[in-house]
């Protein structure tokens, strides 16, 4: 239960939260998402989620392979996917499709 609350927030408060602090951007760097991830009392378990749908991707590869070396990016999409299929989740995550 608290791993679907931990993603819905992720995709529900995240980016209202960042434009609040930063501003409505095209996209937001790594620190700017890291801070409030941790700044607002997000899970950091997910934070690979947070890079995924709000970093540039151009940078997406660079600071994943740096922070989360072992992370497969396709995968773990793919497994939030399905976790948030499992729970009938329709909302804004699923851009990750």
């Amino acid at each position: 239960m608290f791993k679907y609350w931990s993603i819905k927030k992720y995709g529900s408060k995240l980016l209202p939260l960042l434009e609040k602090q930063y501003g409505v951007q095209y996209a937001y760097t790594a620190s700017q998402i890291r801070t409030v991830v941790y700044q607002k009392d997000f899970n950091p378990e997910y934070l690979p989620l947070g890079y995924i749908l709000f970093l540039d991707q151009n940078d997406l590869n660079t600071v994943l392979d740096k922070e989360f070396p072992s992370l497969n990016v396709a995968e773990y999409k793919k497994e939030i996917l399905t976790y948030l299929e499992q729970k009938s989740y329709r909302g804004f995550l699923q851009i990750l499709q």
